[in-house]
Parts: C-alpha cells; structure tokens; sequence
C-alpha cells in the first residue's frame, strides 16, 4: 500500500486577502476561487487556501482550528534558476508587499537564500544552488 501526496491546504481566516498575494505578488494562478476557497493552477501538487472557521466545522470542531495559531508551521521553499534570479524575485517580492525577513546571502550549506513572509506571517524561502 501507497500514499502520496496530492494537495497542501494553507488555511487563514482572510482567504481573500492570502490569495490576493499569492496571485499579485508571487504570480500564482487562481483556478478556483470562492469565498471560502482558492485553489491555485499549480503542476504535481495541488496548492489550495480554505478558511479556518470551515476547517473547524468539517473536522467536528476541532480544537486545533479554532485557537490562534503561534509560531511557524510550515515553509515553502521556491528554487530559483540562478543566485541572480533570488536577488530580483526577492526585490521584487518586496516591492509588492512581501514582509522582508532576510535578504540574499551565501548560507552554510552552499545556497543563496532569501527569507520573505506572507501577510499570514507565513515565512518561505527562495534559493539557488551556488
């Protein structure tokens, strides 16, 4: 027997407002897009937005869904095509909105790496093999 994985769901109370900067600031597109949901075009897995207080209904009222969340949970990690490419797409993140974390640097294990955050306090990366 075997799983795989099909899809990540971030989940917000602001649907609305995640969606927009992953479609206006990183470029994603929106394939599916309703109040409570965005799906965005995305080849391998399926990357999705759902509202929090839904989650909590679909999963009995879970606890988990209906406290505020502390601390990060999970990172996306976006590889770029050069160390050139991270220093444009991290301006340029920047530019439109994205929180500044850590600009491009030569990290320990060889890349150069970006930190930049979403407007959930979400925090990805972008990075180039050096």
């Amino acid at each position: 027997m075997r799983i795989q994985l099909e899809g990540i769901t971030m989940l917000s109370k602001d649907v609305a407002r995640l969606a927009r900067f992953y479609r206006e600031v990183l470029g994603f597109r929106i394939v599916v897009e309703e109040a409570d949901y965005v799906e965005f075009d995305n080849s391998g897995v399926r990357l999705a937005i759902f509202t929090t207080p839904l989650m909590a209904d679909n999963t009995n009222g879970h606890p988990s869904f209906l406290e505020e969340r502390k601390g990060q949970a999970f990172e996306f990690n976006f590889q770029c095509d050069s160390p050139e490419d991270v220093h444009a797409l991290y301006k340029e993140y920047i530019s439109k909105g994205a929180t500044a974390i850590m600009e491009p640097k030569v990290k320990s294990w060889g890349h150069v790496t970006a930190f930049f955050a979403d407007p959930d306090g979400n925090i990805h990366s972008l990075f180039a093999v050096n």
